[in-house]
């Protein structure tokens, strides 16, 4: 009956199809004698239920969509929400953008609701994506392209003199993620909405962002990235929903009645987790998700009693302890009380998630068996892996299952994506921290254990250092290994690409994979192209779709292959081209207006973003930077002029505690400041560094890019995203054979990228010969660690330490190895890019072997593979809508 009331009757008038102003009164007079009925009703009286149903369904049908409605439902924001005039409007941008914000809102609210109900009452096993990244971006784009209402608003809005172009840059970027594992989630919820699975995305709602980056004397200087300063427009505050989550204390055991043993967790600590709801929207349905963010508050705003007595400190403590919880993304680590606040996150997220997981289960009264038919539960890494215990302590301490019985739920509920092989990545906190934090989840993780090994023993008896291995507590120092959890506890672990999931087998987890051989699954990782090409490059996803003749392969990412066909084509080239310098041209007056830096848009626009760190091997890159500009200034004029010119462009964020990776930032924009105001080299040479890399920069910068550097050292990668991003809008790759880039090469082929580097499988090998000093380096890296070491780009205290890193038996992650071949690669990519016909058939064609990467390929092979999700929603909009205009009429 619900479903009729907000479906039937509420979707005709709006759902798919305009309806004419005048047919639309028709049908108002034609309503239900409703709208004439109530007149018989007496002031005191109200209609009877069943009408009052209808009646309101009626009144919130759809918003209409046409340019007039538009244009009076963000005037009436203005000046109902925000209280703004239009004088106002006229030189407060930013409440500008706040009312079309609301006003796009609005229209994605009424879908998320109607989803919602809809998975309700279908009764449809779903998806819940626990991540504590989601790198959103900016929402006011993407929602209005995702609802394909991007020209009416841009219509509408122009006869009110309001450029919506200029509002975009008003919203901030949602401080929610920082670097591929927040991006993946966010991309990957757009798949999940725009192919009508069932899903919700669960994080935190940080206050403020990992840090804004800003550079001070070339030196990384994090400041606070307060994003939530005028608020956050398209979020629901939801008070309705709150969760108690708690800390601290023992455990009490109690004997029931029949001898068994129950636990009492006696906590000393109490946060209130509040919800907050981001609808998010599928591209070309009316499918619009969930994604529910937790917010901490104190169970009690103040202490009166140390308030009164003059002790305003105190009175206010527990307030600022609870907040602090979901104030900062990844807080510092390198402390104790660093540790302790990342632990006390991750807790936070994963209780008041299940919490509300279970609590949406009981509402079906069905018997706790079914869960798993009804629940799939992805971790995104180890950060939610104490999901795990907490629901067993749900299920076992609230809800009196047996312990067989609970652990036979969870380990069909939940499924752990791995993101990393390199062993410092994996989660391991200290006992002595849960015993304080956490002391029934330790309790339980024993329990865990325990029963674990004994299974262990018996497939191999007496193999103490395989046990060892296996454990989740590791001996001395006593640590829980939150990745060990999450193989235990899960149905499925997948890594994120062939290359990674096959090292996650033999390097990460073999004894795990020897164990469970088919728990292990792999699912590369994808990208989301509407936003990634058709918001951040509209100009060539015009293209695109004009030469497919269709712009289906939105959704259809398969369909670029038909592209090749075109790929020699003079009219497809010439109009690629311009795009990519109109594109780069965008980006050079970014750098100029930001930076101060000329760059000419005719140069070669060499692209190296990412998260810093040594294994991605931005040093490699600079210190390949430093060979160029020694060439260059060994160079007769004559020579100079056959010179291919290049701006190599830096961004990415070091995390706070890293050090080697600030140094490599400090370095790099030593040697721009060097190159730069160097008149011998002039326009042949420039190096820019843009702070603070975030979603709304990489959507200037990919589109922008000749060549993009994805060099981590093979087997390193998992996967890597951005390499898709890159590839997708035409720009060449120059990279090592790991992660994605190995898979992108079988799509594309190799000679439209730009391979070399030493290979995963002679890696160790490599690495003994340097640790034993049997390396013997390319001269030219000996002459240019010697030119670094002279002062040609300057100096500073650290530099010592960042070249000593590289050489002496240190050189962990071959760039010594690499070196050369990475300077081969380079010139044959200056080669390549003179014969403009050559490099445009190679980005056409690079473009074109992009299929595969869509996240919306992702998800459906998480779908079958992984979560047992039987797709038979999606159509239902469009029989609610049929089903409706019948009874309607």
């Amino acid at each position: 009956y619900q479903r009729r009331v907000r479906g039937i009757y509420k979707r005709p008038l709006y759902c798919n199809m305009q309806i004419p102003k005048r047919d639309e009164e028709e049908l108002i007079r034609q309503t239900p004698e409703i709208f004439i009925e109530k007149e018989k009703y007496e002031l005191n009286e109200a209609l009877p239920e069943d009408k009052s149903a209808i009646l309101w369904a009626f009144l919130a049908s759809y918003l209409p969509t046409d340019e007039q409605s538009i244009q009076r439902f963000y005037v009436q924001h203005a000046e109902y929400s925000l209280a703004q005039t239009r004088q106002d409007l006229t030189h407060k941008k930013r409440s500008a953008y706040q009312a079309l914000a609301y006003s796009v809102r609005d229209r994605l609210i009424e879908r998320w609701k109607d989803t919602e109900i809809y998975f309700n009452q279908s009764d449809v096993k779903r998806v819940y994506y626990l991540s504590l990244e989601f790198l959103l971006g900016r929402s006011l784009q993407n929602s209005m392209s995702n609802l394909g209402l991007t020209n009416q608003y841009i219509r509408g809005l122009r006869n009110l003199g309001v450029k919506m172009e200029d509002l975009y840059d008003q919203e901030p970027d949602a401080g929610l993620g920082n670097g591929g594992l927040g991006r993946l989630a966010a991309c990957f919820l757009d798949s999940l909405a725009t192919m009508n699975y069932p899903a919700w995305g669960y994080g935190l709602r940080y206050k403020y962002g990992m840090f804004y980056q800003v550079m001070k004397d070339g030196n990384q200087v994090e400041m606070p990235d307060y994003w939530l300063s005028f608020g956050n427009a398209w979020e629901i505050e939801r008070f309705d929903i709150q969760f108690p989550v708690y800390f601290g204390g023992e455990i009490q055991q109690i004997q029931k009645p029949d001898g068994t043993a129950k636990y009492v967790w006696k906590h000393t600590e109490e946060v209130v987790a509040v919800a907050y709801d981001v609808p998010v929207p599928g591209y070309n349905t009316y499918n619009a998700l969930n994604m529910r963010l937790w917010s901490s508050k104190p169970s009690n705003e103040i202490d009166f009693v140390s308030f009164n007595q003059g002790d305003y400190i105190r009175a206010v403590e527990q307030k600022q302890r609870a907040e602090t919880i979901t104030s900062v993304l990844y807080p510092n680590d390198n402390t104790t009380g660093g540790k302790e606040l990342r632990v006390k996150q991750q807790y936070f997220f994963v209780s008041a998630t299940l919490q509300d997981i279970t609590r949406r289960f009981r509402h079906t009264k069905k018997p706790w068996s079914e869960f798993p038919n009804l629940v799939a539960i992805q971790l995104n890494d180890t950060h939610p892996t104490l999901g795990i215990t907490e629901l067993m302590r749900i299920l076992v301490d609230l809800e009196g299952l047996s312990w067989d019985d609970a652990w036979g739920i969870c380990t069909k509920t939940f499924c752990y994506t791995n993101h990393t092989v390199l062993p410092e990545a994996l989660e391991k906190w200290s006992v002595d921290l849960f015993e304080r934090l956490l002391p029934r989840h330790l309790h339980i993780i024993y329990e865990i254990n325990h029963r674990f090994l004994e299974l262990v023993q018996e497939k191999w008896p007496g193999d103490i250092q395989r046990m060892s291995r296996l454990s989740i507590i590791q001996e001395d120092p006593k640590m829980v290994r939150m990745a060990n959890l999450a193989v235990i506890g899960s149905q499925f672990v997948n890594g994120v690409a062939e290359i990674h999931s096959e090292l996650v087998k033999t390097q990460v987890f073999p004894d795990f994979y020897e164990l469970w051989p088919h728990k292990f699954k792999n699912v590369t990782n994808g990208v989301t192209p509407r936003r990634w090409l058709h918001q951040a490059n509209n100009q060539l996803s015009e293209v695109i779709s004009r030469f497919l003749r269709t712009d289906n392969w939105l959704t259809d990412l398969d369909l670029l292959k038909e592209l090749r066909e075109y790929a020699h084509e003079p009219k497809l080239q010439k109009k690629w081209s311009s795009i990519k310098r109109a594109n780069k041209a965008k980006l050079a007056a970014w750098i100029e207006k930001k930076l101060g830096i000329t760059v000419s848009h005719d140069a070669l626009f060499d692209v190296h973003v990412k998260r810093f760190h040594e294994y991605k091997r931005q040093l490699l890159n600079i210190l390949g930077v430093c060979w160029r500009y020694r060439q260059i200034k060994g160079m007769s004029y004559e020579e100079k002029a056959d010179v291919q010119p290049r701006v190599i462009i830096f961004s990415g964020k070091a995390a706070p505690g890293y050090h080697q990776a600030k140094r490599i930032i400090k370095f790099i924009n030593n040697v721009g400041q060097v190159i730069n105001n160097d008149a011998e080299v002039g326009d042949l040479l420039k190096v820019v560094f843009l702070p603070n890399y975030c979603v709304s920069l990489a959507e200037i910068i990919i589109p922008a890019s000749d060549i993009s550097q994805h060099i981590s050292t093979a087997g390193t990668e998992a996967s890597g995203t951005s390499n898709m991003k890159f590839a997708i809008n035409g720009g060449l790759i120059l990279g090592t054979l790991d992660g994605a880039n190995i898979e992108i090469r079988e799509e594309i082929g190799e000679k439209n990228m730009f391979i070399f580097g030493a290979k995963a499988d002679q890696v160790e090998d490599y690495r003994r010969q340097i640790r034993e000093r049997n390396f013997n380096p390319d001269p030219r890296w000996h002459d240019l660690l010697n030119l670094i070491e002279q002062g040609v780009f300057g100096n500073f205290p650290d530099l010592p330490l960042l070249l000593n890193s590289v050489r002496d038996g240190n050189d962990f992650y071959l760039l010594s190895v690499d070196f050369p071949s990475y300077l081969d690669a380079q010139e044959k990519i200056d080669a390549a890019y003179k014969n403009k016909k050559l490099w445009n058939t190679m980005s056409i064609l690079s473009t074109a072997g992009m299929g595969k990467f869509s996240s919306d390929r992702s998800i459906r092979d998480y779908a079958i593979n992984i979560w047992n999700l039987k797709v038979k929603y999606g159509s239902w909009l469009c029989l609610i809508f049929f089903e409706g205009l019948n009874i309607f009429f």
